[in-house]
């Protein structure tokens, strides 16, 4: 019973350290922001830091760590319902509403500085996109077969072009503005099959 409160504090102080950083890393960079920055906003001592995590960088790559379990609830929670593209919508929505987070942007532009300076970093942002993409190249599959999503599609570059769009979108982000139902009708145009008298293909071209 012991060792199980001790894990749970651990975890506990893990993403108390997490929290605090990834509001610092957002606001100050990687670079400006110190270890004592965090501890301080933490409510911890530096040691306190070093306790749970081996350095600086450790700490950056667990503010994306965080989203490796987080996406795979969240893409199983849209894996079988039963209409395929409203299950991309809406599970799209709930991947970009975190952009509306003041910190979005500001956090993104740090990993894409901080990515060719850390593997392990660039391993755990790749191996959240792998989880979202499958899950996305799943259901457009479903819709490609049941009929709502047009059959010129290749599952996974239809799934990756999805994904650069949400990127987009934390890339831009305002948080006075809501991107959902903009974003919520690009993709929808980008899967509906193409139109009777449309012989172009969806929109006249198709990204993949």
């Amino acid at each position: 019973m012991a060792r199980t409160v001790d894990a749970e504090r651990a975890a506990q102080r893990r993403e108390q350290i997490t929290l605090a950083a990834g509001r610092l890393f957002a606001a100050q960079g990687f670079e400006a922001t110190t270890v004592a920055d965090i501890a301080r906003a933490a409510g911890l001592s530096t040691a306190g830091v070093f306790y749970y995590f081996q350095d600086k960088r450790a700490v950056f790559r667990a503010v994306f760590e965080r989203d490796l379990p987080l996406s795979s609830i969240l893409v199983s929670r849209f894996a079988d319902v039963e209409a395929p593209t409203t299950a991309i919508l809406d599970l799209v929505d709930e991947l970009a509403a975190p952009a509306r987070d003041p910190s979005a942007s500001g956090l993104l532009v740090e990993l894409l500085r901080q990515a060719d300076r850390d593997p392990e970093l660039v391993d755990v942002v790749a191996r959240t996109a792998r989880i979202v993409r499958d899950g996305l190249a799943d259901l457009i599959e479903r819709g490609i077969t049941d009929g709502t999503v047009d059959v010129a599609l290749v599952p996974a570059e239809a799934a990756a072009w999805i994904q650069t769009v949400v990127d987009a979108v934390f890339l831009n982000a305002d948080p006075a503005r809501d991107p959902t139902s903009a974003l919520r009708r690009t993709v929808a145009r980008y899967l509906a099959p193409p139109s009777p008298n449309d012989t172009r293909g969806n929109n006249g071209e198709h990204h993949g």
